[in-house]
């Protein structure tokens, strides 16, 4: 992890901007939602691009040498320094779109390869979850914590799309573990990752994801005091995949999901 390059302003700022495109996500979810599909099949509102684009003009604003990564608007490169904020402007978009009160705004900023500060935005749950290097994370201003359970036989295991799962051949390692722990859960987008946050569960498996679904999530489960993995043995935000823990259970799960991975 790099060192600390933060300075305090900054998480001001992602929490402020965070919370004032949720504003905008639950203007249009009281208003009633059309959505699209993109030409990866995936949904997206006019409310994403709004609020993307809102968070993109304040970064503008406030930062304007730093580079963005955008899920709607793409990438715009820094014209100096080594800073990348990185959005997602409604997470859980399926959800949103049809009434479901799990979505959220997602920031991160990225320096030099390494997030250092994140936020999760959960306007519908009146939720925020931001965190930065080296000074811990924390839900609406309550300190968060993983759990302290060290047996997969006594944990809650959460997971996002069951399909992608299948798909992408975890699906025999993942049948092991809905076997191997006590609960499972299905929750997906940013409540299975914060459950993990908060010591509520032990463990989420996402597969199939991009960089701005990640990011955050990143940086809140390390100062929470777990653990982050991709499933191609590092711990990139860019591989697709990932296990989040309470670290405890992190080296089983992960070794059940990838020896018994299908190619």
């Amino acid at each position: 992890m790099k060192a600390h390059t933060t300075t305090g302003s900054e998480m001001l700022f992602a929490i402020e901007v965070c919370q004032a495109a949720g504003t905008v996500a639950m203007d249009y979810l009281r208003q009633g939602i059309v959505a699209d599909t993109k030409a990866d099949g995936s949904p997206v509102t006019k409310a994403d691009k709004e609020c993307e684009r809102l968070i993109i003009d304040k970064i503008v604003e406030t930062f304007p040498d730093d580079g963005i990564l955008g899920e709607e608007h793409g990438e715009r490169r820094a014209t100096e320094g080594n800073r990348r904020w990185i959005i997602d402007p409604i997470d859980g978009t399926y959800n949103y779109a049809r009434g479901i009160p799990i979505f959220a705004t997602l920031l991160a900023l990225e320096y030099d390869g390494e997030v250092v500060l994140g936020v999760v935005h959960a306007p519908a749950m009146l939720e925020t979850f931001w965190a930065e290097h080296g000074r811990g994370a924390f839900k609406n201003g309550l300190k968060t914590q993983v759990s302290n359970c060290n047996k997969v036989s006594e944990s809650m295991l959460n997971f996002g799309g069951a399909n992608r799962i299948l798909q992408f051949g975890f699906w025999e390692g993942f049948t092991k573990l809905v076997a191997e722990t006590k609960k499972q859960r299905g929750f997906g987008d940013y409540l299975g990752f914060s459950l993990v946050f908060e010591g509520k569960s032990e463990a989420m498996i996402e597969i199939e994801v991009m960089p701005w679904d990640l990011a955050p999530m990143k940086i809140l489960i390390e100062e929470s005091g777990g653990r982050f993995s991709d499933l191609e043995g590092g711990a990139s935000i860019y591989s697709g995949s990932c296990l989040v823990s309470n670290g405890l259970v992190h080296d089983q799960i992960e070794t059940t999901l990838l020896e018994n991975k299908r190619s």
